[in-house]
């Protein structure tokens, strides 16, 4: 395994600090028999080939060898090498739920990408740290808007690419020992549309067999991603006696009806969408892991409340506002984005705007804000990203100041 690691001249190739010449050494540490070796070396590749969501020129080298521990039964972890390509192929998945991977718009993007990272200098590498600069930044930043925009979506792309290659192995994950990886295996699928033909089906049969999907999660996670490839669950589904596939096959089905979505798929989606959060620090129960959303089955049905259409956007919205006081963190984050989304469907308040003067949906959401006070925390400190979005929206940017806004009201 892993012959021709040391084929590459990774000094060549940059990662997010600099010249990825320690990445070889990091991805063998992924077979040690330590598992406290392989953790560093997992957390080291999400630091450097995978920073903060993004994919840099060693990403795409990185992925063939990843691909090849995850096909060797002698892999220690294949869940967590599967994980990282998973990331490494679409990022935070945040960005792309629920509609999907966007292919088609990220090659798109990518449009001469190639040719402006092939005229990039190599990495500095040298020894002195005092004189230490990174070329290959200089370079970028000499570029103009457009052309960093497409030599990163062009390093995305090869990544993603890269990523797809292993996309036939994954299949056959569905049927692993390890009830973890048949669930990240089918997360993994849920991204590559372009191979939905024969991913669909697969997922469907491992789903249905009987000994295959042996959880509640498996099964969630795999019908999600049917409707993110395009594919309906079957109504049946919304019948099932665990919640947790009820709640796949709702958020499945709107996937890909949308507006035509029928009553009992929308009505289990509503329930999701309003429900009370669960401790966001607490473990799921075994077998009910499902990866979407780093697990925010409410925040995930929060977000596809949008793909309903407009006759259910006055239930869409009070679901969401009976959720938000519940949530804080990353999960307010979700609720309030897609509350705000419905409530400023022109944008923006003007700056100034008196709060007599804001329309029914917005004074509503104002008022949740001015007397929750979880949604504008994280792990109990003042979240600065959920001032900063309310801000942005014409509102004022924390609780107090919002209670005194609408003070003003008659």
């Amino acid at each position: 395994m892993l012959d021709g690691l040391d084929d590459i001249d990774w000094a060549r190739l940059g990662h997010a600090y600099g010249a990825a010449d320690d990445v070889p050494g990091q991805l063998r540490a992924l077979l040690s028999p330590d598992p406290a070796s392989r953790d560093e070396a997992l957390s080291d590749l999400y630091t450097n080939v995978f920073h903060q969501g993004g994919r840099f020129e060693a990403s795409a080298y990185a992925v063939p060898f990843l691909l090849e521990m995850l096909g060797d039964p002698a892999t220690p972890d294949p869940a967590a090498v599967l994980g990282l390509l998973s990331v490494l192929a679409v990022g935070y998945d945040e960005g792309v739920l629920p509609e999907g991977f966007p292919v088609a718009e990220y090659r798109r993007a990518a449009a001469g990408g190639r040719e402006l990272l092939a005229a990039k200098p190599p990495p500095w590498t040298g020894d002195d740290e005092s004189e230490k600069e990174y070329v290959e930044y200089a370079y970028v930043e000499s570029l103009s808007a457009a052309d960093q925009g497409r030599l990163w979506a062009y390093v995305e792309v090869a990544t993603y690419d890269a990523v797809r290659a292993g996309v036939p192995l994954f299949r056959t994950l569905l049927r692993h020992s390890d009830p973890g990886v048949r669930t990240v295996a089918a997360y993994t699928l849920a991204w590559f549309p372009e191979d939905a033909t024969s991913s669909v089906p697969a997922l469907a049969g491992a789903a249905r067999e009987p000994g295959v999907a042996s959880t509640p999660g498996e099964v969630a996670t795999m019908l999600v991603a049917s409707g993110l490839l395009g594919a309906a669950p079957d109504a049946r589904w919304l019948t099932d006696p665990r919640p947790l596939v009820r709640w796949a096959a709702a958020v499945g089905r709107v996937r890909v009806l949308g507006a035509e979505t029928d009553p009992a798929t929308a009505e289990e989606l509503l329930r999701w969408a309003s429900a009370p959060s669960d401790d966001d620090d607490a473990e799921p129960a075994e077998g009910e892991w499902v990866p979407f959303l780093d697990g925010d089955l409410g925040g995930y049905a929060a977000l596809a409340l949008r793909q309903l259409g407009p006759q259910h956007a006055d239930r869409a919205f009070d679901a969401l506002l009976d959720r938000l006081p519940t949530v804080s963190g990353e999960r307010s984050l979700t609720v309030l984005g897609a509350a705000l989304r419905l409530a400023f469907p022109d944008g923006p308040a003007a700056a100034g705007t008196p709060a007599a003067a804001l329309v029914p949906r917005q004074r509503r959401l104002a008022a949740v804000l001015a007397r929750s006070t979880e949604p504008w925390l994280i792990d109990g400190q003042e979240f600065g990203n959920v001032s900063m979005l309310v801000a942005e929206h014409g509102l004022p940017r924390s609780r107090e100041a919002m209670r005194a806004y609408l003070a003003e009201v008659p």
